[in-house]
Formats: C-alpha cells, structure tokens, sequence
C-alpha cells in the first residue's frame, strides 16, 4: 500500500494560517486536562476505519489528536472491503470501551444507511447517523454530535464577516449526512438554502442567484466556473477533498480570498476532536453516579393474591440488557443468558473503583417457624419501594437457592406474592449453572483425593513418579503446579531428573491418612439415603474402601469460597488452601498439594460472576451464591454486594439479606463476611410475624404442611406480647455490633391491627430505631414505602460497628463468646473429638480464623424445640472442622445434618411441565 505523508513544509505552512482550527484543539486541549485531572488515567481514543490506500487524513488527524492529547487507532481495511466487512468492524468498535469516537474514511459508494446506522450514536463524532441528525433537526444540538465538516463550513464563513442571515445559499453536489447538517445549521442562522446536483438543469440560474456556494462533491469537468458570479462566496468540503483525493475542477475561492480551501479540512478535522473530547467527558460522566433513568415495571395487585407463580407470570421483564443500561453497565461487562438473565464481569470493579459506594443495609430476622418468615419478600419489596417508589438507586443482593428445598418442603426463595425476582422458575431451578459448576468442582476434589490413596498404595516410589512427571517427546517437566510444591517442600530443583530418591518419595507421596478426609462428594438433591456409605467397593480398586457421604452441594466448601472471595486470583488462592485431610503425621493436605488448583478454578471461572435478575416491578437484583446459614455462613457473595454498592452510588442502597434468624446469619455476616469485604454496614431490617412471636410466645407446635392452629389465625395479644422476648433478644444481637436497627414486620392477613401495633411498640422499646408495619406481599413496593423511608432516615445516623470477637483470642474462648453473648448460654461443653480437632488447628496455625457456627435455626439453642428465648444451657460442641480455603472454622452444635432429606410428600409432587406450552406449573 503507496502512503501519501503531508510533508512539514505543508503543514508549516498551514499552521501559520491557524487561528480556528488552533483555538478549537487549545479548548480541546484545556476540556481534556481538566477531565484528567481528576480522571488522571483517562485518555479518549478515535478510532478511524479507513478503507482506502491515502493517508493524507491520516496525518492530519493524527497531528492534531497529539495536540489535543488524545489518541488515535486507524483501522485500515482493503479499499474493496464489501459493506458486511465495514459493518463487523463498526460492531467490533462499537463494543469496545476504550474507545470514545469512531469515524469512517471510506469511499463515497461505501456511505450506505446501513453502515451508517451501524456506528453507535454515542461514539458517532461526525454526526452521520440518523439518532444525531434527527436530534440536530429538532434542535437538540447540544445532544447531538454535529457534522465537524458543516460545522467548519459555517464557522469559517462567520469568522470572515459574512452575516449569513437572508443569504442565498447553495449545496451542490452533497448527499446524505452532510447535505441535511449544512441545510439545518445554515436555515438556523436565517440563510435561505438550495440544493441541487450538477446535473440538475437549473443549476446555473440557482448559481447566479447564490451568494455562497458549497460544493459537496468534484465538480465535473463540463461545467464551466463562470457560471459562480464574481463575488459568491464558494467553499468545497467535497468527501473525497476531505479525505484527501483532490476533486476534478478543484474550485477556487472568490469573496476576497479570505476563505482557502485547505481551512475547510483543517477545522473540520480539529472540529472532530473537539466532538471526541465531547464524547469522552460524557463517557465520564456516564461512569459517575447519577440517578439512574429506570423504567419501572407497573404491579396490578388482585385480591385475593394469586400464587407466586401466577404473579411472577403475569409480568413480563424487561430485557436484561436494557436493565443493565439503565442502572450503568456497559454491553462489554455483561454475557447474557436468555432474555432474562446475565452475568456480571469483574472488570467493572476495576473501572468503578474511584466510585463512592451506597448504603449498605442487611436483612435479617427473628428466629423462625420452620415456614420462614419472609426475609427475602422483605428484601425484594424493599428495594421496590426504594427504587419504584421513592426513586432511590437500591439493589437486592440474595442468595441463589439449592434445588433440594425447591423439590423438597420449603420450596422456592425468589420472595414473594407481589415482592418476587422474576422469572422465580428460573430463580430456582439452575439459574445460570454456578451451583453445578460447584458440584463439577467439588467432585473433582474428591474423586483426587480417592484416586491419590488408590496409587500410592498401589506403586512404588519410583513409578509413580513417573507417572506424575512422564516423560513427553522425550522430555520431563514439572508442571507449574508441581513446582509450587517442590517449593513448599523446600526442594529448590526444576529438573525432574535431578531429584534424589528421597526427594522423589517426599515428593511423590502425601501419605493422606483416610480417617480424616473431611472433603465430602456433594448433590444439589435431597437424599437422605447418602448420608453414610461405603465406597470402593469395585473390585477394581483392590480392596481399598472406606466410609464416606454425601453433602447437599450449598453445603459445599467452594460454595462458601464463592461467597467470600473478591476476585479470581483470590478464588485461585482460596480453592487452594482447602484443606482436605491430614498426612500421617498430622500435617494439612490441600487441594494445591493434590494439583487440582488450577482445575478447579476453570471450573468455577463463571460462576464467581454475579447473576443479574430483575424484581417484579423491574429494579435490578443480584442473585449470586447460596451457603446455607445453619451449616456454613449464609449470605450472598461478597463480589455481588461490592459491585452493587458502586452502581448504586454514594446516595443509593444495597440490600443484602443474611439466612435464618439474625443469631445465625447475622452474625455471620458480621463477623465473617465483613471481616473478608471490608464493607461496613448501615443499617439492620430485622424482619419479624405475629405467627413466630405467637410460637415464641407458648403457641402450638409449627409445622411444614399442616394447617396453622387457631391461635396463629385469631387475635391473641397475650401469645404476641409474650413472644416478643425473641425480638428483643435478637434485637440486643444487632446492637452488639453498633448498627441500628429497624423492625419490619411482614403483615399476614390474619393479624390484627392490636397485634401489629403491640409489635412495633415493644420493638421501640426495646431498643430499634423505628418498627414498620409491611404490606410488600399484597401490594409490592407500595406496601414498603414506611419501611424505604425509615431505613433511609437510619443509615442517616451513622454506624458504629465493631466485631464481636478478636481473631487473636483462642478458638475455645471465640466460640464461647458466641455462645453466651448470642445465643444467651450459660457456657459450652466440648467433646473430646472436638477438643482434639481444635487442638489439631491450634497447631497447624489455623487458630486465628473466625468461627462459623453450625447450629439450629430453629432455636436460639441447640435445642429446636426451645422456643423464646432459653436461658442457663450448656452448649454442646460435638465436632469442629476447617474450613480454611473460605477462611473459617465451623464447631458443630449436638447433631447437625450436612444432607437433607425429602420429607413424606416432598413439593415435587406438585412440580410439572405444561408440554404445549413448556411452562413450569406448582413451583412456590
């Protein structure tokens, strides 16, 4: 390809004849510096696609983008490229973010609509798609990138002293674009504008009329320059002058000489950095907070209220893509999963890191009936009420939920009557794979650490080296991952040749002591019938067996690793550190030592992306990872709550929700998820009902599936007033940490308004910041409003969080802590396995992680049914494991189930599928 460089006499030349084009790239210039200086690593780029082998353009833009500091990339494509080769190269700029302006250099017969209307509006800085030109006709120019070629056209002339009102004025020979930005711009300044072609026949009686002339395109060689009358002003701005190609005829310029040819193309291309600049400082400003421009989803509440699933039917979502625009992601930060769901990439922490983050709000609740006690419709309706409602930035955060309450007796978790994520099925069912993804992960781990046992017993030192560094072409190599333990070993060798015997016995071997793997094979079903079993069996694995089980998948620790991590490499790290057993000489073995690591991270290299969903009146929602609370820490991840924090922005709210009653997730997400985030918290919603005050009160006995006893359907102030001691306890929980806390309590049809102003009232007293009735179930974020308006008022106080418990303290004395400060017991008892457990973590040095309790939801004791608030037990601690990949150790309190099991007539019975339609029918 020939290139034709502008020689530095031409631009030497021209420079000197440069008083607008050198005061529109200054302005550029000062514009940028003062976006970079509080935007220091900001740097619009132009992208310019050129189809074509002439440069000349090329230079120039390039001249002046380093005037003006900004950058430029060419995009240079064979001058035959076909329109479909233009377009895929417009979509690939379109999508990229860094960069701010694109403009084309192609042929005239390139200029289709189609490609035209391929570049995006916003990156658009020569005005030629139809968004900008209709916005320039109707006088919205100040949102619309203006033609830089019509600008400099009408500039030029307003700069020589010509008074353009009442002029005649003539386009020849322009198209598209140009032609309806010249007529607009010069019809605004009071011109009386014409256009014609050059082989229109009245062209020279129009010429004579003109007292300026734009030529849009080369003259042909048969018309003849004295038909321009001495005196008419001309100007050619022809496309293929602009880019460089002379036009036959070149016209020369009458009206005293004041206007040259080249001062067209020069303002012109500076006048198009000027528009870059422009497209960059609203790129920023895009990026900062504002209030976001959500189309909320109008609710029709019926009454009765339908079941869930014909409420989450009866609305139709948004596109998620549009719901990631209104609330500020860009296209190349999301993948989308069918209509109404998509995943969140971690790259825009990075670009929002200078942002200011929300309020950040927890939901938690008084310990439940075994029916829940509706912490997630309170989540949901919240964040509806703030955002449809009070037009405040929120975003729900929640936990994805296990399919094994799903087809087993608690059913599904997306909220609601009219306070639901929506779609629910696809809420509860799969979502977009992260709990398999878990389920891949940790059966993999397992089925290493077996298949390790199995070869160790089976070879001898030397083949199973061997087989672990084979020899490939000839060659043997450590893989990374095998260095890493060399390392750890302190064997300072990278040639696996090199090894001495003992070297490679040390190496070989990890001699895992098969009484104490604690990693578990896991299913996302419940089955009892896997809670104990023996494997190896086969006679293919020569008599090793052993006892192992099942865990429900959630209770995975890579489950928990995913709630707590904030990045991938951190994830890496994690996933590596968890330990899976001990050697035989009582030292950790890791998922690193068995060269799983990197494995296991591509199979979760998806699932850390937060899930993104929508709420039934439209607002967004992240729905991201889903320990239990009873059995690991039970709150969503911590990369959906960072994220959501920065696109809400300093004003707006992030509310997540913590599992069971706030003596379990609460103070899990106190002392374990804050701990790993960092994040501090604002404000508590404790949720609390009449019907789980009533239980606590000395009400009959709660149970899934059967039918609520009279005294939950009927007024009874005595059971209420004597169950609220539960509230007040949990309400005294939350101010160990110092944030204020505010009541919500979920009305039912059934209470009374005696009931409901009895609970808000004791809740007062005992100590909350305020106490709302809630009415989200029935109405949606209506019915919350009273709550939005009291949170908003209590983040307005501050918080004074604290931790309840140094980590430095002995795991011993941790444990205490919660169990009498929490839970309200007299004092703990340890097992003699447990006690040997935390000395064994004592001494591999993991006694300084926080504790994670696993312990009964259904009482604030390890005791189900002692209700209310039991006083003077003693703790039993039967087993303590490690969770060290999450970061936690875990006692576990009298028996506690890692596997649930179905119950007599499980949900399944009611879940189909309509064939004809392949809609989902019974999900609650």
């Amino acid at each position: 390809m020939q290139v034709r460089t502008i020689s530095q006499q031409w631009w030497r030349n021209r420079s000197s004849r440069r008083p607008q084009r050198e005061e529109v790239i200054q302005n550029s210039k000062e514009v940028l510096s003062l976006l970079q200086e509080k935007n220091p690593a900001f740097k619009p780029v132009l992208a310019i696609i050129q189809a074509g082998d002439d440069n000349l353009m090329q230079e120039i833009n390039q001249n002046l983008a380093e005037e003006a500091g900004l950058n430029i990339t060419h995009i240079c494509l064979p001058p035959d490229s076909s329109e479909g080769e233009i377009i895929d190269e417009i979509l690939k700029i379109n999508e990229d973010t860094r960069v701010h302006g694109l403009a084309l250099q192609i042929s005239e017969n390139s200029f289709s609509n189609k490609v035209l209307n391929a570049l995006k509006p916003e990156k658009d800085v020569d005005g030629v798609t139809d968004v900008n030109l209709g916005r320039l006709v109707r006088g919205d120019a100040h949102e619309c990138y203006v033609s830089p070629v019509a600008r400099a056209v009408v500039e030029l002339l307003e700069k020589s002293g010509v008074n353009l009102d009442g002029k005649k004025v003539l386009v020849i020979g322009a198209h598209g674009s140009l032609e309806a930005a010249l007529q607009c711009l010069f019809q605004r300044r009071g011109s009386m504008t014409m256009s014609s072609q050059w082989k229109t026949p009245q062209l020279q009686s129009k010429l004579h009329e003109a007292d300026i002339a734009v030529v849009g395109s080369p003259k042909p060689e048969d018309i003849p320059l004295s038909w321009i009358q001495p005196g008419t002003t001309v100007l050619n701005c022809s496309h293929d002058f602009l880019s460089g190609r002379l036009g036959c005829g070149s016209l020369g310029v009458h009206f005293n000489g004041l206007i040259a040819e080249d001062d067209v193309r020069l303002l012109a291309a500076a006048l198009r950095i000027q528009n870059m600049v422009s497209s960059g400082r609203r790129w920023l400003r895009e990026q900062q907070h504002a209030r976001w421009r959500l189309h909320c989803l109008k609710l029709q509440p019926l009454s009765p209220v339908p079941s869930d699933l014909e409420i989450s039917r009866a609305q139709t979502p948004k596109a998620v893509d549009v719901l990631a625009k209104e609330i500020g992601l860009l296209a190349d930060e999301i993948e989308i999963y069918g209509r109404s769901k998509a995943k969140v990439r971690l790259s825009l922490l990075e670009r929002l890191k200078d942002q200011a983050d929300g309020k950040y709000v927890l939901v938690a609740g008084i310990t439940p009936t075994p029916l829940g006690e509706g912490k997630s419709t309170v989540t949901v309706g919240l964040v509806q009420a703030l955002t449809a409602h009070l037009n405040i930035n929120s975003f729900a955060c929640l936990r994805q939920p296990s399919q094994g309450p799903t087809f087993g007796v608690k059913g599904g978790a997306a909220g609601g009557g009219y306070a639901q994520v929506i779609p629910m099925e696809e809420f509860n069912l799969h979502l977009t794979g992260d709990i398999h993804a878990i389920t891949a992960a940790n059966n993999l781990l397992a089925a290493a650490i077996d298949t390790r046992i199995f070869h160790e017993n089976t070879q001898t030192d030397k083949a199973l080296y061997n087989r672990l560094v084979p020899l490939v072409n000839g060659v043997r190599e450590f893989s990374s991952i095998q260095l890493a333990r060399l390392k750890k070993l302190g064997i300072n060798k990278t040639d696996p040749s090199t090894l001495t015997e003992e070297e490679i016995s040390k190496f070989a071997r990890l001699n895992i002591e098969p009484s104490t793997i604690t990693w578990q094979r896991v299913l996302d079903t419940n089955d009892r019938f896997l809670r104990k079993m023996t494997i190896g069996q086969a006679p293919t694995e020569k008599g090793y067996s052993r006892q192992a089980q099942f865990d429900i998948a959630v209770a995975s620790e890579i489950m928990a690793v995913l709630a707590l991590t904030d990045s991938l490499t951190d994830m890496k790290e994690r996933l590596g550190r968890m330990v899976v057993a001990s050697d035989k000489n009582g030292q950790p073995v890791t998922a690193e030592d068995l060269g799983v690591t990197g494995a296991l991270t591509v199979l979760m290299k998806d699932a850390i992306k937060p899930n993104l969903m929508q709420t039934l009146e439209g607002t967004p929602v992240f729905v991201h990872a889903g320990p239990f609370a009873n059995i690991a820490h039970g709150n969503s991840s911590v990369l959906a709550d960072k994220i959501a924090l920065k696109l809400v922005g300093e004003e707006g709210f992030v509310v997540t929700e913590a599992g069971f009653g706030a003596d379990i997730g609460m103070e899990k997400f106190f002392n374990i998820k804050c701990r790993a985030s960092g994040l501090v918290p604002n404000v508590v919603v404790l949720v609390a009902t009449v019907r789980a005050l009533k239980m606590h009160g000395g009400g009959p006995s709660v149970t899934a599936g059967v039918p609520l006893k009279k005294e939950y359907t009927e007024e009874n102030i005595q059971l209420v007033a004597d169950g609220c001691c539960n509230l007040q306890k949990q309400i005294q929980v939350a101010q160990l940490f110092g944030v204020p806390v505010v009541v919500a309590l979920n009305v039912f049809k059934t209470d009374t308004r005696a009931e409901i102003d009895l609970v808000c009232e004791l809740a007062k007293r005992a100590g909350a910041f305020d106490a709302v009735p809630c009415y989200h179930w029935s109405v949606g974020g209506k019915g919350s409003v009273d709550l939005a308006r009291a949170v908003r008022e209590a983040a307005g106080q501050g918080s004074r969080f604290r931790f309840l418990y140094d980590l430095q303290l002995p795991i011993v004395e941790k444990i205490r802590t919660i169990a009498q400060a929490v839970y309200g017991a007299k004092d703990i008892e340890l097992s003699p396995e447990a006690q040997s457990k935390i000395d064994r973590y004592t001494q591999q040095g993991f006694g300084n992680l926080p504790i994670c309790m696993a312990k009964t939801h259904l009482s604030l004791s390890h005791q189900p049914d002692k209700k209310g608030v039991p006083r003077d037990f003693i703790l039993p601690i039967s087993d303590v494991r490690a969770s060290i990949g999450a970061g936690f150790i875990y006692p576990l309190v009298g028996t506690m189930s890692t596997m649930p099991g179905l119950p007599t007539r499980p949900c399944f019975y009611d879940i189909d599928l309509d064939t004809e339609t392949e809609q989902v029918k019974g999900l609650f």
